[in-house]
């Protein structure tokens, strides 16, 4: 499904990532975790295109993401992959129900069809209550689980998320763990995960270390 070849990125004349090679299969949580500053999210934004390698092959259903620009990625990022990032990124002027909606409509699905999708992420993580608050009305948790439901809107292949418990309390992140389960048991969903907690790396089909720009099994 997604595989990386050979990557390798450079900052300032640093190598902080040196011949990276990683395949991630149809349905697997693969958990990467390593010290502060080893380079995890750099790779994780280079495995989600949101970066450029300087050198190797970067494939997610044989779709060559090294040479994909403009349009072409763009519309690749919103059909093919989700993102949950640490600290949700929502868009505070729009409601839960809206930020959820934003990609859908970004892709041009039918408005019925985004309503009614958004309504069953809604219902299914638990924020049906809530839908129609703005962010900064809601607890963290909330928050984290409708930056969920926007990466799954669009039936992504591969969920991306950078320390996605990171800004969580004990309870919303054991929450947050079950749901990732729940979800890559139920619905075959793949995950790549940054992430410190060791919690959240257990419940991976496989965690990697990355260290000294190296990636290896933990």
């Amino acid at each position: 499904m997604l595989v990386a070849k050979a990557i390798c990125k450079s900052y300032h004349g640093y190598e902080l990532l040196k011949q990276i090679n990683l395949s991630v299969h149809t349905g697997e949580m693969v958990a990467i975790m390593g010290p502060s500053g080893a380079g995890k999210t750099t790779l994780l934004q280079l495995l989600s295109t949101l970066d450029k390698p300087d050198s190797g092959a970067l494939t997610l259903d044989a779709i060559d993401l090294i040479t994909l620009k403009g349009n072409a990625l763009a519309t690749f990022r919103n059909k093919k992959t989700g993102f949950v990032f640490q600290f949700h990124n929502l868009l505070p002027e729009f409601t839960l129900f809206e930020n959820i909606c934003i990609p859908g409509y970004i892709a041009a699905l039918p408005k019925a069809e985004v309503v009614q999708k958004a309504d069953a992420l809604l219902s299914l993580l638990g924020i049906s209550h809530c839908k129609n608050h703005l962010p900064e009305a809601v607890s963290g948790g909330e928050r984290q689980r409708t930056a969920i439901a926007r990466a799954l809107i669009n039936d992504p292949s591969i969920i991306f998320a950078d320390e996605p418990t990171g800004n969580l309390d004990d309870k919303n992140a054991e929450r947050l763990h079950a749901l990732f389960l729940g979800l890559s048991k139920r619905f075959k969903q793949t995950f790549v995960l940054v992430t410190h907690n060791q919690s959240l790396a257990a419940i991976a089909d496989r965690i990697l270390l990355l260290e000294n720009g190296i990636l290896q099994p933990a």
